[in-house]
C-alpha cells in the first residue's frame, strides 16, 4: 500500500481569495513504512508575503523570488501523488489549497476518497484533548526539537511517525512491503525474525536431592491432586 504523507506552507488561509502555496514536503511510505522517496518544493507565489504568514514558517519574499512558480512544479508534483492516499494534518486546509492550484492549470482536483485526515483520527482517539502536531509529537514522546518553525518537509516527517501511532503504534512497522525487505536482503514474508529455540538447562538437583524432596511429598502430604500427573497411587504412596 502506498501512502503520501504531505503537508504545505502558503501565504495565509483563504486558498479562494489570493493565497498560493510556497512550499510543498511529502515523505512516501510504502505498507506504513518510509519509503525513503520525498518531494520537496519552495515555490514563488507571485504575490506579496504577509508578515502573519512569514512568522509562522519564515519564507520572506526574497528568498521565494527565484524559485518555481506553480505551474512548472505542478506536472511533476501530481505524478508524485497519483494513486496513493494522501495523510495530512487538518486536510481540509491542504487540500483546498492544492485544489485550487490544480483548477488554475485545469488539472483534475484531489479526491477526498483518496485523504487521510489525522487530525480527524486524533480528535476521534482523543477526544477533549489538544491534538496539535506539537500535542501529538508530546502525547507519542516523537522528537519534534527541530520544528522551530513550521517546514512542510519536515513537518510531514514529523507526521508520518504521529500516523503511524494513529493506526498502531511501532506494530505496524511488522508490516513490510516487498520492496522494504528486498532493501535489507529479504523478502515480505520473512521481515519479522523469530527467535532460535533455546536448548533446555540441565537439572541442577542431584539424584539424593530429587529422592528426598519425593519422600518429604510423599510422607507429609495425603493424596495432593497431581499425585496423578506422576503416576502414583495412595497405595503406592502407603
Amino acid at each position: 500500500m502506498r501512502e503520501i504523507v504531505l503537508d504545505t506552507e502558503t501565504t495565509g488561509v483563504e486558498a479562494n481569495n489570493g493565497d498560493r502555496i510556497v512550499e510543498i514536503g511529502c515523505v512516501e511510505l510504502l505498507n506504513h513504512c518510509p519509503s525513503g522517496r520525498t518531494f520537496h518544493v519552495y515555490i514563488n507565489p507571485e504575490r506579496s508575503m504577509p508578515i502573519e504568514a512569514f512568522n509562522v514558517h519564515g519564507l520572506s519574499e526574497e528568498f521565494l523570488s527565484d524559485k518555481p512558480v506553480f505551474a512548472a512544479v505542478a506536472q511533476e508534483f501530481a505524478e508524485f501523488i497519483a494513486g496513493a492516499k494522501l495523510v495530512i494534518h487538518n486536510a481540509a486546509f491542504d487540500v483546498g489549497f492544492i485544489n485550487m492550484e490544480f483548477k488554475r492549470l485545469g488539472l483534475p482536483p484531489v479526491e477526498q476518497g483518496f485523504v487521510v485526515d489525522t487530525l480527524s483520527m486524533a480528535r476521534r482517539k482523543h477526544p477533549g484533548a489538544s491534538n496539535s502536531l506539537d500535542a501529538l509529537c508530546s502525547r507519542y514522546g516523537i522528537d519534534n526539537s527541530r520544528r522551530t518553525k513550521h517546514g512542510a518537509l519536515l513537518d510531514s516527517e514529523i507526521l508520518a511517525e504521529v500516523y503511524i501511532e494513529l493506526i498502531g503504534g511501532k506494530q505496524a512497522s511488522l508490516g513490510l512491503g516487498v520492496e522494504a525487505a528486498a532493501s535489507r536482503g529479504g523478502v515480505a514474508m520473512a521481515a519479522v525474525e523469530r527467535p532460535q529455540r533455546q536448548r533446555p538447562l540441565a537439572p541442577r538437583l542431584s539424584e539424593e536431592a530429587l529422592k528426598a524432596h519425593e519422600a518429604f511429598i510423599l510422607g507429609s502430604l495425603k493424596a495432593p491432586l497431581w499425585k496423578g500427573y506422576l503416576g502414583i497411587t495412595d497405595d503406592a504412596a502407603q
